[in-house]
């Protein structure tokens, strides 16, 4: 990185920048510009169109502190050009969004076009062409540095790139933020493998699954937006914290469309206000209940025992019972929803009188059948039949009837699951039930059997570790003619019903054939804190390879003991003087005597998801919902009552190693109790460095 009197390359470059953000303000005002008023035939097309618009303005923001462009590509052939003929070489600059001049020559390539596949994946190995690619360094929004590398040149040896490990160690403030500077080739084949496949990302703490997740979503929105755009995506969180926390990503990239939602607001169709013993939770989680929601829904469909007489004018018409016997028999073969068959039926019984009057020399046509179909004889004979079924009055009858759960949980259930499930009081409605969160997942279940859930294009499921069977069900579902990025450790499976392979997992959603891809580079968490975290993995996740870190700053990690919490509040006091962002997580049953202490202290704090300011910087973590979110600092308070606050010793082992893998430079672990023995006690030779 050098300049010389003559040649200011720097310089250039600041001048590339303002010219692209000229380009890019060019390009909105244009749009903003748009006069609809003689293009819309009617109100609707102008409210579709002007939402278009306003979309299309938003997607073209200038972010000032964010990089307009982060990186440069001199191939030294033009791309797809026959290079025999010795075309010269073209210049790119890579970044978050494509930028045109006036006379439509690009300023900035988007960084999922495939001329930019280069700047991830291209090595001194395999250059790609590429004669030399550098990165650009930024303090804000200001263009202060840039690192070149000549790929094909075989003089210069291959280094770590010291900007994109400034990047990857940058303190974490505020939201998630995007990656698209430092997305790395293992990362980069995840982000652009094809629309048509479901992908499983197996990755520790700070591998950057989550980031991979999201930014496969906006590559696939950028190469199939048309078919996305009608069959639209969908991001499923393990809560609310973690959707806010991750939910500036996407629009950061452009992408404004993509819905976020959690497993229980797919599930809502009654208000939760109840939650489940353990036991009673793994047993309703199980798979094998969709079978028992499908039998007692079907248990509803009777065999007629009656003939359907018809009248229309003078004429009677009959349909024998063995007929409509067989016409029943044959929906119930068809293995079609439950609703769709019933839907069917009048018009299928229609369909035998039709045939009646066509031997007996009428010419009955479409109409006659839909009247028919319509008559108050045969809506008598279908209610009768195949009555219509309730999702949540089927559910409830099974959770409080044992007779009726008993009939058709015959063989599947045995008796003390039954009893495990069944609710000890009697419950008058659906309304006065107090649902939990595994009940919604079994009306959910049911009301797929009666009517086919709508599917999506495309659906990312994160922390999927922590789903159930049942849940993988209801998540399966909505991209049942779409694909899949599961994302997820095994080892931070914090559920009784966590799962237990991803192959399993896979087949649960219904995506039996997606790949397995395992990420074990970690990006976040530094050396000394990711190493001890590690010393868990025997026990809460045999033969998971451990995270390896590739940060160059070990970190700062101190094992601490204390007499209280007033010494916990000196240590986030202490972490405070750093620059970032610092998390005090805690087990759930000591965050309202922390938070106390912090209050007394005057120190103020903000809740998970909320976003971090100059003024406070501190937030206040219950163990349950640390998952998925990063701080530069963290204070780690009692890593026993963590593990005691879980109803097993497993799943509060593995609450523990997502609680100790949440720093991005470094960790103080408070304990006035012994640790817990898996650390291998305090004993240890870690200290502050």
């Amino acid at each position: 990185m050098s300049t010389s009197v003559h040649d200011d390359p720097l310089g250039r470059e600041r001048a590339h920048l303002t010219s692209s953000r000229a380009a890019l303000r060019a390009m909105r005002e244009d749009v903003e510009a748009l006069d609809i008023s003689d293009v819309t035939a009617n109100w609707v097309n102008a409210e579709v169109l002007s939402r278009q618009i306003d979309e299309r303005i938003k997607a073209l923001a200038d972010l000032s502190d964010t990089p307009l462009f982060f990186g440069r590509l001199d191939y030294l052939h033009a791309p797809g050009a026959d290079r025999a003929e010795g075309a010269e070489g073209e210049r790119f600059y890579i970044g978050r969004r494509h930028v045109h001049d006036g006379d439509g020559d690009p300023m900035v390539i988007d960084w999922r076009a495939p001329v930019s596949q280069p700047f991830y994946r291209a090595s001194k190995k395999d250059p790609m062409d590429v004669g030399l690619r550098r990165r650009f360094g930024y303090t804000g929004g200001d263009l202060t540095a840039y690192e070149d590398e000549h790929l094909s040149d075989p003089r210069e040896a291959a280094r770590t790139s010291k900007l994109l490990q400034q990047e990857i160690e940058r303190p974490r403030v505020g939201p998630m933020r995007d990656i698209v500077a430092t997305i790395q080739p293992e990362q980069d084949e995840i982000v652009r493998s094809g629309l048509g496949g479901t992908v499983c990302v197996q990755g520790g703490p700070g591998t950057g699954k989550t980031a991979v997740g999201l930014h496969r979503v906006a590559y696939l929105l950028y190469a199939h937006r048309e078919r996305l755009a009608r069959t639209g995506t969908l991001v499923i969180g393990p809560n609310r914290s973690f959707l806010h926390y991750i939910e500036q990503v996407l629009p950061a990239l452009g992408e404004l469309t993509v819905r976020q939602a959690t497993v229980d607001d797919l599930v809502a169709h009654v208000e939760v206000r109840g939650t489940d013993e353990a036991p009673a939770a793994v047993v309703k989680g199980d798979a094998r209940l969709a079978e028992v929601l499908k039998r007692a829904v079907y248990s509803h469909v009777r065999m007629p025992t009656e003939p359907v007489v018809v009248v229309r004018g003078s004429r009677r018409w009959r349909v024998p019972a063995y007929e409509l016997e067989d016409i029943v028999r044959e929906l119930l073969d068809r293995n079609i929803r439950y609703g769709a068959a019933r839907e069917a039926l009048p018009q299928r019984i229609a369909h035998a009188v039709l045939v009646q009057m066509e031997r007996s020399g009428e010419a009955p046509d479409d109409r006659v059948q839909d009247a028919v179909a319509r008559n108050s004889a045969v809506k008598a004979a279908v209610k009768e039949i195949w009555p219509p079924v309730d999702p949540a009055k089927l559910v409830l009858r099974l959770l409080t009837d044992a007779d009726f759960l008993a009939v058709h949980a015959d063989g599947i259930l045995d008796e003390d699951e039954q009893k495990t499930i069944l609710w000890a009081k009697p419950v008058r409605s659906v309304k006065s039930a107090k649902w939990s969160a595994a009940d919604a997942v079994l009306i959910d279940e049911t009301a797929d059997i009666v009517e086919r859930t709508h599917s999506l294009g495309h659906v990312v499921l994160d922390e999927a570790q922590d789903l159930s069977p049942m849940q993988y069900r209801a998540v399966g579902r909505r991209c049942t003619t779409g694909s899949a990025t599961v994302l997820g450790d095994l080892a931070q499976g914090t559920t009784p019903w966590a799962t237990r392979s991803w192959g399993e997992a896979l087949a649960h959603l219904g995506k039996a054939d997606g790949v397995i891809e395992e990420l074990t580079a970690g990006f976040r968490v530094p050396t000394d804190v990711i190493t001890y975290a590690s010393r868990l993995l025997p026990h809460i996740a045999p033969g998971l390879a451990p995270v390896a870190s590739v940060r160059e700053n070990p970190g700062f990690f101190d094992l601490r003991p204390v007499a209280g919490a007033a010494e916990v509040v000196a240590a986030c006091e202490e972490l405070l003087r750093n620059e970032g962002s610092v998390g005090l997580i805690a087990a759930d049953a000591r965050v309202a005597a922390l938070a106390q202490a912090l209050t007394s202290a005057g120190l103020s704090y903000l809740n998970p998801g909320e976003e971090t300011t100059a003024e406070t910087r501190l937030t206040l973590v219950p163990a349950s919902l640390a998952k998925g979110l990063e701080y530069d600092y963290v204070v780690l308070d009692e890593p026993r009552a963590v593990v005691e606050g879980e109803p097993d010793e497993r799943t509060g082992l593995r609450r523990l190693y997502v609680a100790l893998t949440r720093a991005v430079s470094g960790l103080i672990v408070a304990h006035a109790g012994e640790l817990p023995a898996e650390l291998g006690g305090a004993d240890q030779p870690w200290s502050s460095t």
